[in-house]
């Protein structure tokens, strides 16, 4: 057994926070981690980084954006034992291979990932994430590439079809691949983030791991939205843990308290506080617009929430909306 290798040496079950564009950057990874108990989260993912844009020469320092780890997160990930994947996507194998390399000889992550899941339509338009459902020869070639680019454990995240579900054609597939975790999110890709995750299809592919790879771990994925659920769905379908992805949104928190004891204050204080590590890790060179879609996440469920959301909607900058939380907390306080 790889002592490198958490799949295998990680607890049961496995919890895990998604990879998502313009959300998990390290700014909002550390803001979880300070918000997290040790041993109630296992696993981060960074957001996707393009292979083709790490292997351009000048697309390759915006892309690597979406790798950073700030010194403060890289502590945290320290102290909580939590493990930090790269997620990267693309449709060239050779790309792939040079890709997984830099990353290899340039930072510090636990594992590599690899995107066959994401349903954005231009990218599956291109070949890439989602459409490899459908292409196993160059699934193959890619998973082979990423595998031999590194000693890190690689891993599959996907979905359950690409029009239709095709959930044991393709996790057959998979489970016949050198891969050393996979993660499955129960929706097709023509669903986008529509109707309900099929739960039942994960489990099926759980049944299907079992008699072709028992050895190699499987997380589903979809409509996980607080850690009772989670593990009433880790025990009902028989995974080997969950993913929550917009789960988070609903409750940064999950993974330290019960929302009940969130109270208003919280919640500003901290919004605040990723305003400030938002600033800190990327000043102006990232847009503040970003951040808008983390206001409903702080700013709701308590009384003239949407007052303060409309007021912090309308700020062009950082600094106007500390402003408006300073002056609400103010309010508060006294």
């Amino acid at each position: 057994m790889d002592k490198n290798n958490f799949w295998n040496t990680s607890k049961r079950p496995l919890v895990m926070l998604a990879p998502m564009e313009d959300v998990t950057d390290t700014a909002f990874r550390e803001l979880v981690l300070h918000n997290t108990i040790p041993g109630h989260l296992d696993v981060v993912f960074t957001e996707f980084a393009s292979t083709d844009g790490l292997c351009h020469p000048k697309g390759r320092e915006n892309v690597a954006q979406r790798l950073v780890i700030s010194k403060t997160e890289q502590q945290l990930l320290i102290e909580k034992g939590v493990k930090i994947v790269a997620q990267i996507w693309g449709n060239n194998p050779e790309k792939f291979f040079k890709a997984t390399k830099y990353i290899d000889e340039n930072y510090r992550f636990d594992g590599i990932d690899i995107n066959m899941g994401c349903p954005v339509r231009n990218v599956v338009a291109q070949g890439s994430c989602s459409a490899l459902i459908e292409n196993e020869p160059l699934a193959k070639e890619i998973i082979q590439a990423t595998r031999e680019a590194t000693s890190l454990p690689v891993s599959v995240k996907t979905r359950i079809g690409l029009k239709k579900v095709d959930t044991e054609r393709w996790i057959n597939f998979l489970f016949k691949q050198p891969l050393e975790g996979l993660i499955l999110h129960g929706r097709i890709q023509k669903q986008m983030s529509e109707g309900e995750a099929n739960w039942e299809e994960i489990a099926k592919a759980v049944a299907i791991r079992n008699k072709v790879a028992p050895d190699i771990p499987l997380i589903g994925n979809g409509d996980v939205f607080s850690v009772e659920d989670m593990h009433e769905r880790i025990t009902k379908y028989g995974t080997d843990g969950a993913m929550i992805g917009r789960g988070i949104f609903k409750n940064p928190w999950m993974f330290q308290s019960p929302l009940a004891e969130i109270n208003t204050e919280k919640r500003l204080a901290t919004l605040f506080s990723h305003l400030q590590l938002y600033e800190s890790a990327w000043g102006r060179s990232r847009p503040f617009p970003v951040l808008k879609r983390f206001f409903k996440i702080y700013v709701s469920d308590f009384r003239g929430a949407s007052e303060i959301r409309k007021e912090l909607m309308e700020t062009n900058s950082i600094t106007e909306a500390r402003r408006v939380i300073e002056n609400t907390l103010s309010k508060i306080v006294s």
